[in-house]
Parts: structure tokens; C-alpha cells; sequence
């Protein structure tokens, strides 16, 4: 009997999840958002991020929350499609478009935080996981006022909800996103112990040598 791992009939699909979830998440709505009004490149404001938060700074609300729902949305799109060919597909999909976001080709690896691109994919691969990660976010961000803070605890906590709303194999990838996200933030974790983190709707003084700080 062939080994199914070493049978490319059986493993393409693994392959074309990860590339496609991969490419899907490497779009950098927020950049191509604010070129199509006419702001320039968002790489050149605030924090040089291309998440939402940094589009926020634009002064655009409707824009900001366009890039919001979009990064969103293809975390979740990448777990949706791959999801027809299975539940692993769907795991390595939703892994590919987290990376893609912080890391995509066309934009030299240089890429958003991911936070909105993890809860989008939580959401669509465990809703009940995705929910409770959201509204974590909301409540952490509403009490301390930081929206880093909130993203940092809103992903550590997803492994433990999914431990109880899901199964292991989301604990996983919950695990995984939190890994992920947990280091992209390492600038905003110094700021927080050191009392330098800008708190959500702070004055702009909270720039830090000429860079605000991002979520």
C-alpha cells in the first residue's frame, strides 16, 4: 500500500490550502484602501503599519473600519473555502493567511500584526471560540483603555476557550495564532511594562521617535 504522505493525490490539498490561505492573507487592504483615496502610502504614517489602526490615523473612520473588516474577512474566507476539502485544510489555511498578513511576498515580509486576520479566522473555524476572543478584546480594551493590551489578551485566552468550545486541533491552531501575534507585538509589550503604550484614543504625543504606537 503507497504511503498516503508521500501520495500527491492525497496531499495536494494541504499544499494549495496553505499557498492559497498564504496568498489570500498576504493582500494589504489597508495600503491598497488609502492609495484608492488618494492618501499615499500608509507604510509612511503613524506606525508604518497597514492594519486598521494605522488607517484609523488617516482621520478616515470609514476607511479604517473597511481595512478592519477585510483583513477580517480573509482570515475567515481562507478557513471557509479550504474547509470544503476538510477540517485539516482548513487549520493550514487559516495558519497560511495569518502569515501572509504579517509576512506578505509583495511587501518585502513587512506586514500587518494580525490581530483582526486572527480573530477573522477564529471566528469562521470555531465561532463560539472567535466570540469569546472578541469579546475579550472588547472588554479588556474597555476597562485599561489599551488596545494592545486587549489583541494580547483577547489570543492568549483563545487556546483555553477552545479547550472548552472546540477541540484540540483549534486549541492548536489557537495556540499557534497566539504564538504569532504574541511576538509580532514585542515593541507594544516593552511600551506597556514601561508605561509608554498610548492608550486607545490617546493624544499623539504618545509617538514614539516619530512612530505611534499600533495594535
Amino acid at each position: 500500500m503507497p504511503d498516503p504522505l508521500g501520495d500527491f493525490s492525497y496531499t495536494w490539498p494541504f499544499y494549495v490550502a496553505a499557498l492559497g490561505g498564504y496568498l489570500l492573507g498576504s493582500i494589504p487592504f489597508g495600503l491598497m484602501l488609502t492609495r484608492l483615496a488618494g492618501m499615499g502610502d500608509i507604510r509612511k504614517i503613524g506606525s508604518g503599519n497597514i492594519g486598521a489602526t494605522n488607517v484609523l490615523r488617516t482621520g478616515n473612520k470609514g476607511l479604517a473600519l473597511a481595512t478592519l473588516l477585510l483583513d477580517g474577512g480573509k482570515g475567515a474566507a481562507a478557513v471557509l473555502v479550504a474547509r470544503l476539502w476538510g477540517p485539516d485544510t482548513a487549520v493550514l489555511a487559516g495558519a497560511g493567511a495569518l502569515i501572509g498578513h504579517m509576512a506578505p511576498v509583495w511587501l518585502k515580509f513587512r506586514g500587518g500584526k494580525g490581530v483582526a486576520t486572527a480573530l477573522g479566522l477564529l471566528l469562521a473555524i470555531a465561532w463560539p471560540v472567535g466570540l469569546a476572543a472578541c469579546g475579550t478584546w472588547l472588554a479588556t480594551a474597555a476597562i485599561f483603555r489599551y488596545s494592545s493590551l486587549a489583541a494580547l489578551v483577547a489570543l492568549a485566552a483563545a487556546p483555553a476557550y477552545a479547550i472548552w468550545l472546540a477541540d484540540p486541533q483549534i486549541m492548536e491552531l489557537a495556540g499557534f495564532t497566539a504564538v504569532l501575534v504574541w511576538l509580532r507585538h514585542w515593541a507594544n509589550i516593552a511600551r506597556l511594562a514601561t508605561g509608554r503604550e498610548p492608550k486607545i484614543g490617546g493624544k499623539k504625543s504618545g509617538a514614539i521617535n516619530g512612530k505611534q504606537s499600533d495594535s
